[in-house]
């Protein structure tokens, strides 16, 4: 089973230790809710344990398959968009997982996109409330 399936079926099974091997150690993770990406694959698979539990009832829904060019000299990546379905926080989420791979076929760059708004908001409160949680971020000042 190629990458982007397994992907899939561990996401769908929330099954974080067949995630493991899935990503490069270098890998970037692009969220909706950060400016700077999630770096290398401890702290992606620790987004990934938060993630698991912050997603109800998560669903894809599609597969598209292409590639992405990556460089300024036109270098193309394979890549696979995934569209899926989801609630957090009881908001409906729409949103695509944009899968890049190295030449083994791991998954080196991984961009998340979601709407609406609101269900940006929630996801980004539940995620730091994760992250927080599990010791991957600090808490948030009071204020």
């Amino acid at each position: 089973m190629e990458t982007a399936e397994r992907f899939r079926a561990a996401v769908e099974k929330r099954d974080l230790t067949a995630l493991e091997g899935l990503f490069t150690e270098d890998v970037r993770l692009y969220s909706p809710v950060k400016f700077v990406p999630f770096e290398g694959r401890a702290m992606v698979l620790g987004l990934f344990g938060v993630l698991l539990r912050v997603f109800e009832d998560l669903r894809y829904i599609g597969r598209l398959d292409g590639a992405v060019e990556t460089s300024a000299d036109g270098e193309e990546a394979p890549s696979v968009v995934l569209p899926f379905r989801a609630t957090v926080g009881g908001k409906q989420i729409h949103g695509i997982d944009l899968l890049q791979f190295d030449e083994a076929g791991l998954i080196k760059e991984f961009t998340v996109m979601v709407r609406p708004q609101s269900a940006v908001h929630a996801l980004g409160q539940a995620v730091l409330a994760g992250l927080v949680a599990d010791g991957l971020a600090p808490a948030p000042a009071a204020g």
